[in-house]
């Protein structure tokens, strides 16, 4: 990993925008590493705007206020208009295939999409399609150790969620699978 790697997760509220990235700070935090997480969203949490600002870095990250990104997480089309030129040349954008009515014209970036939300339905869950894309974003951007994810995962889940812990490993799994094999779906 290079020194410091910034990304946005971002979405409408209700989507796991904030869980995924709150997911990566703490498996990142397990390894060590400095991490800023920073939340914003609209008043109207589900089915308004959500997104999240993700800094891992190897050494001290000078500042959490962010205006371009190594990668996008992109959950909706509001997202991608807003932060798709935001991206850095030479990043990365993940984004959901259902949500995306216009994808990422760049062709300075890598890109790279998931039906995550089809996914998770065949998982009868649709709660984990941000799984999907966390496994898959993880695939292509190995910042963390596969064997941390599932602690943070536990750690940022409610317990009274950790139910389903066996569902969210699946579709992690199945978004990094889709990523290994380079299916965009």
């Amino acid at each position: 990993m290079e020194k410091s790697h910034e990304i946005i997760f971002a979405g409408f509220g209700g989507q796991g925008v904030l869980s995924m990235g709150q997911i990566i700070a703490y498996a990142a935090m397990l390894e060590g590493k400095e991490i800023s997480w920073m939340p914003s969203y609209g008043p109207e949490m589900r089915g308004g705007t959500a997104n999240c600002i993700v800094i891992v870095a190897e050494g001290r990250i000078s500042s959490p206020i962010v205006t371009s990104f190594d990668s996008a997480v992109l959950l909706n089309q509001p997202s991608m208009d807003k932060f798709e030129p935001l991206v850095k040349p030479g990043g990365f954008i993940l984004y959901e295939k259902s949500t995306i009515i216009n994808p990422p014209a760049r062709k300075d970036v890598d890109v790279f999409c998931v039906s995550a939300v089809e996914e998770a339905q065949k998982l009868n869950k649709k709660q984990v399609a941000n799984m999907v894309l966390l496994g898959a974003f993880l695939q292509k951007r190995p910042l963390i150790q596969p064997e941390n994810l599932m602690k943070a995962l536990k750690k940022a889940l409610p317990e009274r969620h950790h139910h389903t812990l066996p569902v969210n490993e699946k579709a992690l799994e199945i978004g990094k699978q889709l990523a290994s094999e380079g299916i965009t779906v």
